[in-house]
């Protein structure tokens, strides 16, 4: 059986097995760009040095592993991440009974939300989760906030939302990622003669 058609079978024996267990609530799907933390067991020493540390998702859902090479975990909980690359390293006689432990790294699970709001914060991430849902949990916006020119901060992306358009139409509202930002300008006090 070549590589790809092993990985391939033990990704899909891990997404059956999910199925039949879901994750508790509590325990996350993986994302690209989200960061782990992995720590290695049952293996020498030297080998648990290198292969433990942290490791960033990458777009297609990739982590490269030492001495495995890319394996794809991103769509998986932390557990059944943990099955596929110990089995991966047990599959290609690396070592015979490794085992894995992945945490989440904590920055890229909250989302946070400060300017002209009532109580800026930084909020726990939920799938649900929307900028009005994330203002709304920082106590609202403040008498002075300038409701139509907030902005969603996404990695290297700032977006400007009209949030007073989405009250008007929900279904205009911004399912938030991990790590997003929103910053609530204060709105500017009208110049001197009435002109804006």
């Amino acid at each position: 059986m070549t590589r790809t058609r092993c990985l391939r079978s033990i990704f899909l024996a891990t997404l059956l097995l999910s199925a039949w267990f879901p994750a508790s609530s509590e325990e996350f799907i993986l994302r690209p760009s989200d960061t782990v933390q992995l720590k290695i067991g049952g293996v020498p020493a030297e080998d648990a040095k290198a292969v433990t540390g942290e490791y960033v998702i990458d777009g297609q859902g990739y982590v490269n592993m030492p001495n495995l090479g890319r394996i794809k975990i991103g769509g998986l909980t932390l557990s059944a991440a943990q099955t596929v690359i110990e089995a991966a390293y047990r599959s290609h006689d690396i070592y015979t009974r490794p085992t894995i432990t992945i945490t989440l790294g904590t920055m890229h699970r909250w989302v946070n939300v400060g300017g002209a709001v009532k109580i800026p914060q930084r909020i726990a991430y939920k799938p649900d989760l929307t900028v009005l849902a994330t203002i709304d949990a920082a106590g609202g916006f403040s008498s002075s906030a300038d409701q139509q020119k907030v902005r969603l901060l996404r990695a290297d992306e700032v977006m400007i939302i009209d949030t007073k358009k989405i009250r008007g139409n929900p279904s205009l509202d911004i399912p938030l990622e991990p790590g997003d930002s929103i910053e609530v300008p204060r709105e500017e006090p009208p110049l001197l003669g009435g002109r804006n």
